[in-house]
């Protein structure tokens, strides 16, 4: 009973913090402008990974094309 007890206190805990941290868009531009760029330098890194690996393993990165090419011809709306 009290492993459970503990549990939700550190739920209600980590809920608390949650709410302070989301504030409206509006408030912090700031953050968001900064998550937008952290976000983007992410995505050019990710493709820039992509790239690298399938220049370096052809085969590997052929197949993964045919398996999305196959995947993308058997999708149904």
């Amino acid at each position: 009973m009290a492993g459970r007890d503990r549990d939700k206190r550190d739920r209600d805990k980590r809920d608390a913090g949650r709410r302070e941290s989301n504030a409206p868009a509006g408030e912090d531009p700031e953050g968001a402008e900064e998550r937008r760029r952290r976000r983007a330098q992410f995505l050019r890194e990710l493709n820039e990974a992509k790239e690298l690996r399938a220049r370096v393993q052809p085969r590997r990165a052929r197949a993964a094309r045919m398996r999305q090419q196959m995947r993308m011809r058997t999708f149904r709306w």
